[in-house]
């Protein structure tokens, strides 16, 4: 079995490869349910509600949308006066939900390498303490154990980093696009389209 010729390091490697998959798979669950196709025209219509004037109308359309958009949009327009303060504040407060499990994935793609070159340390060490004890005479069964065990933790370190390391860019790529559009949207009632224009008058 290829954990246990990979030593004591393939749990924990397969401890990360476990998490990892679940936290992606929740990150794709929550980008999709956010940025489905059906999504960008209700993003689309509370955007033109906002640079209308009609706040009334955009806060009913977002007032059971637990989207992050939704929310954001909930927390400006219940605001007394919207203000560029209030725009940043109703971004932000949706980041938490964008970047939730981000750290932990960066942890898994910068830990599981350094966990397989342990693995890869413990193998060689394993072969060397063979050699020392058979006084040079050690069967070839007996070291190719050792680094078996070096070279396995090593490719199995190095393959959890890639298949987190794929998915963790692919979200940050997605919570930079739902910021930008959370920005343009939020930004959308600062400017409505009926503000009068100021008349210059004549001497």
């Amino acid at each position: 079995m290829i954990m246990q010729r990979g030593g004591i390091m393939m749990w924990p490697l397969l401890a990360l490869s476990l998490t990892s998959m679940t936290l992606a798979f929740e990150r794709l669950w929550f980008f999709v349910s956010q940025n489905h196709p059906g999504q960008k025209s209700k993003i689309d219509r509370v955007g033109r509600l906002l640079r209308d004037g009609d706040i009334e109308k955009a806060r009913l359309l977002v007032e059971v949308d637990r989207t992050v958009y939704g929310r954001a949009v909930s927390r400006l327009v219940n605001e007394k006066n919207i203000n560029d303060a209030g725009m940043i504040d109703a971004v932000e407060s949706q980041r938490h939900r964008l970047e939730r499990y981000m750290p932990t994935l960066s942890t898994i793609i910068s830990a599981a390498p350094m966990i397989g070159i342990l693995g890869t340390v413990i193998g060689i060490i394993s072969a060397f303490q063979v050699l020392s004890e058979s006084a040079g005479t050690a069967e070839t069964s007996e070291l190719s154990k050792g680094i078996a065990e070096a070279l396995i933790t090593t490719a199995a370190g190095l393959i959890v980093m890639l298949v987190t390391l794929f998915p963790y860019n692919a979200f940050k790529a997605q919570i930079e696009r739902t910021l930008s559009r959370l920005e343009s949207l939020t930004a959308s009632a600062l400017t409505p389209q009926d503000e009068p224009v100021a008349e210059t008058e004549s001497e």
